[in-house]
């Protein structure tokens, strides 16, 4: 099958998640994408436990994330022959994805600008914590550092407790994805125009617009919001709720559904204002939630999501990562893929179009396993 992608080729001189994510992205959709390491490899290699065998080497699953459908080759750039072989590289390139510190490129010859004025068709994606400029510009950029200055970690945790992180490399993951879109953007430039270019990507800037509608509370309120444990600043109830054997989600969108809930438990009381707005429900919600609360303790999960689902409420069972990916629906999918030498790795999200799906490839690549191919094949 013809990938989205086939015939683009793709350095990845990136490493940890943010922008290993991305080039993943890209090789699933059929680019040839070499990664290009260090001698001691990619830091994650060594995340671990759990570890995967790979072909006899242990490789942490962290690394094996983000790396499917990769080649890769051991470069030193601290010596002369590395980086006459790196800009050769990048020379045969048509992206190239690199998240070193600010800088790094130009400091051992690699200048951006003048890459791109050698290969006028190059795209250049460079992934930092804050930017290529501004008063942060040569910090360095952690995916949870990222999560503290963002401002998720003050409106995710219970109201009144600690600050909480989300259970997953968010921002590196949201910037992933971020950089997947401005590739695909600039290469619909490069076929109008023919012209490559540069993006400068920040870690900062992809968490700060993906704080959405609470950002937007913040610039229309000038009051920063707070946490409010799995509560919805706008939405009301629109939360989990804990039954007889456990918790589930209760997620009225509309008045109507609202006013479905009330009629399902008997409480038509709740319809009446100031209850029968949300702007009403917000300002009592409290007393609201505090009385469904005591109801749902009364059934099971299975009983109430029943209920709620033959109503028309959307609700749902809150699962465990082992319970989502053994779902039904996750199996329908096919959540799970099995790589070309029988291992398994996350299905791409993008495995649906209807003409070029993403397809899962070859296995995460060891350290410098294709240095002859990829010569062979970029070079000549």
């Amino acid at each position: 099958m013809v990938g989205a992608l086939q015939d683009l080729r793709v350095l990845d001189l990136s490493r940890i998640l943010a922008g290993p994510f991305a080039t993943q992205n890209l090789a699933d959709l059929g680019a040839d994408v070499v990664k290009v390491e260090a001698p001691w490899g990619d830091d994650t290699r060594k995340w671990g436990p759990p570890f995967a065998d790979n072909d006899g080497e242990q490789t942490a699953a962290y690394f094996q994330s983000c790396n499917r459908g990769k080649r890769s080759i051991s470069i030193d750039v601290k010596s002369e022959e590395g980086i006459t072989l790196l800009r050769e590289l990048i020379l045969n390139s048509d992206i190239l994805v690199e998240n070193m510190k600010v800088g790094t490129l130009s400091r051992i010859g690699l200048n951006p600008s003048e890459l791109i004025k050698q290969n006028p068709r190059l795209i250049i994606c460079q992934i930092t914590g804050f930017g290529q400029y501004g008063s942060r510009a040569n910090e360095p950029g952690y995916d949870v550092a990222l999560q503290g200055m963002s401002g998720i970690m003050s409106v995710t945790g219970e109201s009144g407790g600690p600050p909480v992180k989300v259970g997953v490399a968010w921002i590196d993951v949201l910037t992933g994805f971020a950089a997947t879109s401005a590739i695909l953007a600039a290469l619909h430039h490069r076929e109008r125009t023919g012209e490559g270019q540069i993006i400068d990507l920040s870690l900062f800037d992809v968490a700060l617009m993906s704080m959405v509608n609470q950002a937007q509370n913040w610039i229309s309120s000038g009051e920063s919001p707070s946490r409010m444990g799995h509560a919805h600043p706008n939405i009301v109830p629109y939360q989990g709720f804990q039954a007889r054997d456990g918790w589930f989600i209760l997620a009225t969108g509309n008045d109507n559904q609202y006013f479905a809930v009330c009629k399902l438990i008997g409480r038509d009381d709740l319809c009446l204002p100031p209850y029968d707005t949300n702007a009403g429900r917000l300002s009592n919600r409290e007393y609201l939630v505090s009385e469904l609360q005591t109801i749902f303790l009364e059934d099971s999960i299975e009983s109430w999501l029943t209920n709620l689902g033959n109503i028309g409420v959307p609700c749902s069972p809150i699962m465990d990562i082992g319970q989502a990916f053994t779902d039904k629906q996750s199996k329908d999918r096919d959540a799970i893929w099995t790589l070309d030498d029988g291992s398994s790795s996350v299905a791409s999200a993008f495995r649906f179009f209807s003409s070029t799906p993403a397809v899962p490839g070859r296995s995460p690549p060891k350290l410098d396993e294709h240095r002859s191919e990829i010569i062979r094949d970029w070079l000549g």
